[in-house]
């Protein structure tokens, strides 16, 4: 199963990245790009939000998760989970009691970029009412005589 690709030589297999293509700079605009398609899963909605819940609660259980994270089906919650553990930026942690208690936490990479995605949640927050005053104002100019395109 090939799991990243390089700018240099194709496709790359696990594991099999040499010292070069690891020390290559990285550029999210570049269509081939490895860092593109980690760019790409990280920005979905529900793995911002997971991350930012996450930074802004700390250690949850799942069910503490999904409550935090309104909306979110516990199938879509697992999936982002899994591919954020994946990513090494959220540790999935199973005390050994009965029955056993699973709980979710940051790691330090995850909690770098959890820093960064709580500043863009306050924020949206806190200026949430202005782009959709935004877009109802443009939404008005739009449909107010324009015809066709």
């Amino acid at each position: 199963m090939v799991t990243k690709v390089s700018l240099e030589t194709g496709p790359v297999y696990p594991g099999a990245m040499s010292a070069q293509q690891q020390d290559m700079a990285f550029d999210v605009f570049a269509a081939f790009c490895p860092s593109r398609e980690v760019f790409a899963e990280l920005a979905d909605k529900w793995s911002l939000l997971i991350l930012a819940s996450l930074y802004r609660v700390g250690e949850q259980r799942f069910s503490e998760l999904q409550r935090s994270v309104s909306g979110v089906s516990r199938k879509m919650l697992t999936q982002s989970v899994r591919t954020l553990e994946r990513d090494g930026l959220v540790r999935r942690t199973v005390h050994p009691e009965v029955p056993p208690r699973v709980v979710y936490d940051l790691l330090p990479l995850g909690r770098g970029l959890a820093e960064r995605v709580a500043t863009i949640g306050d924020w949206v927050e806190q200026n949430g009412h202005a782009v959709i005053a935004a877009r109802c104002g443009f939404d008005e100019a739009r449909s107010g005589g324009e015809t066709g395109s």
